[in-house]
């Protein structure tokens, strides 16, 4: 839960703790705290190892379905949190593998895709670009669906699923700052360890601890969280912040607490201006 993979290509320099096998030369890791529960015998949970957010660079003959492979994860996983069109890729290209979070349904006879929306609490368009479906898309038998963000309400006799509670992690008092100024709370816990605060359009968002920028996206779904920053910081834990108009900072900038890193906005799956801010391997205070 402490740190994010970041992957390489097999040729390049290895830390001494690492083989051939495990090309990983920084081990960072964003862990997710919540997830759907309950299965049946045509659902189940989707999620890839760990539920880790990693970054991959593409090396000369990597393929989708291999790099998905190596991650657990579908080849759509990687393309839903890439914003990627097509299944080219190119050497020195990095990639953000994203826990995408939700259902795995086989399709019987009757599904359509607003019926599996409605089952799920699912979004049409959402389960349109991730399954590569087109509107109105007839459903075959047999096939599997993935509802991003899907729930599912387990029956009385199915097992659940454990993930870990937001009070189960370590709290650090007085690590983390506020990351606005003002504003209101306007959806506490939720999703991986994240709350949602609002405030105006354009708002500065703030560094909420010292730490190293490890992503920063400016444009793009990315998985629902729209332009979003992840800071790492020095106790081992991570923050994002995400649904910005626009992020501020870049990849390996050193931020202080306090700083402006970026400003709030609507993009990705979000109703309304906030932030949504996540702390990664601690308590959220907020």
């Amino acid at each position: 839960m402490q740190n994010m993979n970041l992957l390489v290509s097999a040729d390049a320099p290895l830390s001494e703790n690492q083989n051939s096998h495990t090309p990983i030369v920084e081990k960072d890791a964003l862990v997710s705290e919540a997830g759907p529960s309950g299965s049946n015998s045509s659902i189940s949970i989707h999620q890839n190892g760990g539920d880790m957010i990693s970054i991959y660079v593409v090396h000369s003959g990597d393929t989708l379905s291999q790099i998905a492979d190596m991650f657990g994860v579908s080849v759509n996983t990687i393309k839903w949190g890439n914003n990627l069109t097509s299944n080219t890729l190119k050497e020195g290209q990095t990639l953000v593998i994203l826990p995408i979070s939700g259902v795995k349904h086989t399709v019987v006879k009757g599904d359509t895709i607003d019926s599996l929306a409605k089952k799920y609490k699912g979004d049409i368009d959402e389960i349109l670009a991730y399954n590569n479906l087109q509107r109105g898309a007839k459903l075959t038998t047999g096939t599997e669906i993935i509802i991003p963000d899907g729930e599912v309400v387990a029956p009385p006799t199915a097992k659940s699923v454990s993930y870990p509670k937001s009070s189960g992690l370590k709290e650090y008092a007085g690590y983390y700052l506020r990351p606005i100024v003002g504003g209101v709370k306007t959806q506490g816990i939720h999703g991986y360890n994240g709350v949602d605060l609002a405030s105006s359009y354009g708002s500065a968002i703030l560094a909420s601890a010292d730490g190293e920028v490890i992503i920063s996206k400016n444009s793009g779904w990315n998985g629902g969280y729209g332009d979003y920053i992840v800071v790492k910081h020095a106790n081992g834990t991570q923050t994002l912040y995400a649904h910005l108009s626009q992020s501020l900072v870049s990849v390996g900038q050193a931020v202080k607490q306090g700083d402006i890193i970026g400003a709030m906005g609507s993009t990705g799956k979000a109703t309304g201006v906030h932030l949504h801010f996540e702390i990664r391997g601690a308590k959220n205070p907020f």
